[in-house]
């Protein structure tokens, strides 16, 4: 997978090109620049964190924000073991996802669910494949593509995990599913060795997460991770990879993105209501 670093898709014929490429060899047609050298090329954070991996770490950031804020709350309601585990209520108050509470009009827990965790080792390995597999996706297909499978993938997953569970289900992994599902379809449009490679990579990946799932004691909700998985995948296959900056289909995911971003603050504005009211 090194070779991704250096190696990208043509947008016009999804042929495998170089990143110093601006004319496709094999279309003949113009390619803009990568993603990544379309960003600011000052070091982040001293260098210590990639271009390539900007969307990604402020999901992280988000992530373990709202862990500590769940930590703190939970300790706060007598939970002593807090650190390590997050009580039901604590994560009932801060959004999870409930289908008794979905259905009396608080949509917005399909949001707010993706961005909790019920544990410290839930969360910790959550954050370990966001890392990995979200800088692959958010260097292959941009930011704005990037965020819209995460967002679609997550909330796909939790609508899956209503209608087939009434229980209260938290996690990254349905939007993690959705960033596998983009990999998969990297693979899916391109015939090739390398896209066999790529292909073959992440539906190992899909299928050690699935099987995790139906092993007894471990409580995880396969049902937002298949719901998650379909929707990255077919987001990411009709995205496709990004075109010249300026173009209608670049302005179309922008849009998507502003809107998932516009969706998660409104719920997150519910989830604070939520809290107030169930503080007092």
């Amino acid at each position: 997978m090194n070779q991704m670093e250096t190696r990208r898709m043509c947008p016009n014929c999804r042929a495998f090109i170089t990143t110093k490429d601006r004319v496709c060899p094999y279309c003949n047609e113009k390619v803009g620049p990568p993603a990544v050298e379309r960003r600011n090329p000052t070091a982040l954070l001293g260098g210590l964190i990639p271009h390539f991996r900007f969307t990604t770490v402020i999901l992280l950031v988000v992530n373990f924000g709202m862990y500590l804020g769940t930590v703190i709350y939970s300790m706060r309601s007598g939970n002593t073991d807090a650190f390590w585990n997050i009580d039901i209520q604590t994560l009932l108050d801060f959004g999870a996802k409930f289908r008794l509470y979905i259905a009396a009009g608080q949509t917005w827990r399909l949001v707010t669910a993706g961005f909790l965790h019920g544990g410290l080792m839930h969360i910790g390995m959550n954050m370990w494949v966001l890392f990995d597999v979200g800088a692959q996706v958010e260097e292959i297909y941009g930011t704005s593509r990037m965020l819209t499978i995460y967002f679609a993938g997550s909330v796909l997953g939790f609508v899956l995990s209503t209608l087939w569970s009434a229980g209260v289900s938290v996690g990254a992994s349905a939007g993690l599913m959705g960033l596998i599902g983009a990999m998969i379809a990297v693979g899916a449009h391109h015939r090739s060795a390398m896209g066999a490679a790529i292909r073959s990579h992440y539906l190992r990946w899909m299928i050690y997460i699935l099987i995790l799932g139906v092993l007894p004691g471990l409580h995880i909700d396969n049902a937002a991770h298949v719901g998650g998985l379909a929707g990255g995948f077919g987001i990411a296959y009709t995205a496709g990879f990004p075109r010249a900056q300026g173009s209608w289909q670049e302005r179309v995911w922008q849009v998507a993105a502003g809107a998932c971003l516009v969706m998660t603050a409104i719920s997150f504005y519910h989830m604070y209501e939520w809290l107030m009211r169930a503080g007092q």
